[in-house]
């Protein structure tokens, strides 16, 4: 290991230092290829990037995505891209700082900039990981609850409380999900293998949703109308009624939520915890783009074209702000035949918060670590990726009042600070040199980033408003109830709270 105590992950050195080596002397090599076989070879090699799209992937991106095309069609296609680009941007800043050093961002940007804020930084991304996973855990139940019904069950009764059925299919999913993410969360602490087993499971997941989304446009691929679908990507329309601001506010919060405070603390040390260096920097970049973007906007735009294939955008251009996946899940029943449809499209949900789910656990366990100042072992990995499984008990239930609260107030408020640290970073010259770049290419990509931050601020300023000072403000104005526990559909995140 390195003299120096915060360069690198201890788990990447013990765990297999010659192939890391012979990677390098692979990645040089390939600089040298024509473009197929590079392009190739770089695809084969990316990881973090699944990582950042599987924790984006989750209950957030699919209530934001059925919410703006049931409400508008195909006129928000461009948010989503719009969105995951500038995230992209951020993170690549990110990754070339990590990169060049070789340093844990945690102690490094706590050493350059300020212990107190990535405190914070650290203290946030936990938050974050145990709030948004019981959404996940919502979502998934609510899947599983609506393929019971079609199978003849009764989840839910009367009065919109949960039967016996519905409590065992609720947490007879929300057990099978757990159970397969302790398995391959687990492999990810043990060695470099287990990372790749993690990795494919990952792309296979992924892989699958876009499956299943597909097939369900495909069953409805003569109703496209490509120049309407054209201009929704190009931003023709811009924002629909646009001098409503609850139309603005949906846009905005969309945008300024593509990438979630935890998934900017898991970023580095996924690629840490692969060995990556200042060779890999080409391959990161490749990374972001077909591992985080791409599936992101593949996944995301295929559930809104959806919304508008199966009749749930009726033609008018209004919010519908209480609607929720499993309530538009119904429009598919009839698509490829009977019910398939609505199956696919429930096994769809299902997939994007196992994705989301793993990913919480993988970043706990790195946060943890480094916040007490513990060194990585398989062990202390394991036992801190286990934080936010306490989740589970989303499948029927969601969090008390001062916690949802508590947590959005600092993880709203910490990701313009962080992106603020990235961007100074990126541009500190007497930490990384020459890699702050030079001439017209880093004034562009500054430029980028400051929109990245701006965007980013007001993102966090309307889910504070809406996450904190609205249910405060409710709080104290309302005549408290008392309600029994609510069916988990009323469990899924705002619009706003995209990731994770």
């Amino acid at each position: 290991m390195s003299e120096n105590k915060s360069a690198g992950l201890p788990m990447a050195g013990k765990w297999d230092p010659e192939k890391l080596q012979a990677e390098v002397a692979e990645l040089r090599d390939l600089q040298q290829k024509p473009f197929i076989p590079r392009a190739t070879g770089y695809i084969k090699r990316t990881g973090p990037g699944l990582m950042q799209s599987a924790m984006t992937l989750g209950a957030g991106s699919a209530t934001a995505s059925v919410v703006a095309g049931a409400s508008f069609g195909y006129k928000l296609l461009w948010v989503q891209p719009v969105a995951m680009f500038l995230g992209v941007m951020m993170l690549a800043a990110l990754g070339n700082v990590v990169l060049t050093t070789s340093e844990r961002p945690y102690r490094a940007f706590g050493r350059e900039m300020s212990k107190t804020l990535v405190f914070l930084w650290a203290l946030g991304t936990i938050m974050a990981s145990i709030i948004w996973h019981f959404p996940q855990y919502a979502l998934a139940a609510a899947a599983a609850r609506d393929m019971g019904i079609m199978a003849g069950l009764t989840p839910i009764d009367a009065e919109g409380g949960f039967t016996g059925a519905g409590y065992a299919v609720s947490f007879g999913v929300g057990l099978l999900i757990l159970s397969i993410n302790v398995f391959t969360v687990f492999s990810y602490g043990s060695s470099t293998k287990g990372i790749k087993l993690y990795e494919w499971f990952l792309r296979g997941v992924i892989g699958m949703i876009v499956l299943v989304f597909a097939v369900v446009v495909i069953g409805n691929f003569a109703k496209i109308e490509w120049a309407e679908l054209g201009k929704g990507f190009i931003g023709w329309y811009g924002i629909p009624e646009w001098q409503n601001p609850k139309h603005v506010t949906l846009v905005l919060g969309m945008l300024g939520a593509a990438v979630g405070i935890n998934m900017t603390f898991l970023y580095p040390y996924s690629m840490l915890a692969k060995g990556w260096g200042k060779d890999h920097k080409t391959l990161s970049r490749w990374d972001l783009g077909m591992s985080m973007f791409l599936p992101f906007v593949l996944v995301t735009s295929l559930v809104i074209i959806a919304m508008k294939l199966t009749g749930v955008y009726t033609g008018q251009d209004v919010l519908q702000e209480g609607l929720k996946p499993v309530a538009a899940a119904e429009s598919f029943t009839g698509i490829l035949g009977n019910t398939f449809g609505r199956i696919f499209f429930d096994l769809g949900m299902i997939a994007m918060t196992c994705t989301a789910i793993s990913v919480h656990m993988v970043v706990c366990g790195f946060t943890w670590c480094e916040m007490l100042g513990l060194e990585y072992t398989k062990n202390r990995f394991r036992m801190f990726a286990l934080t936010p499984s306490i989740g589970l008990f989303g499948v029927v239930a969601t969090l008390p009042f001062w916690f949802p609260v508590a947590a959005s107030a600092v993880c709203f408020a910490m990701l313009p600070v962080a992106y603020l640290t990235f961007l100074i970073m990126n541009n500190k010259r007497s930490y990384i040199g020459d890699a702050v770049g030079k001439g017209f290419s880093r004034v562009l990509f500054n430029a980028i980033l400051c929109v990245a931050l701006l965007i980013a601020t007001i993102g966090s300023v309307i889910g504070i408003n809406n996450r904190v000072i609205k249910k405060l403000r409710g709080l104290f104005t309302e005549q408290p109830k008392v309600e029994k526990i609510a069916p988990v559909e009323k469990a899924t995140e705002p619009i706003s709270d995209r990731n994770q």
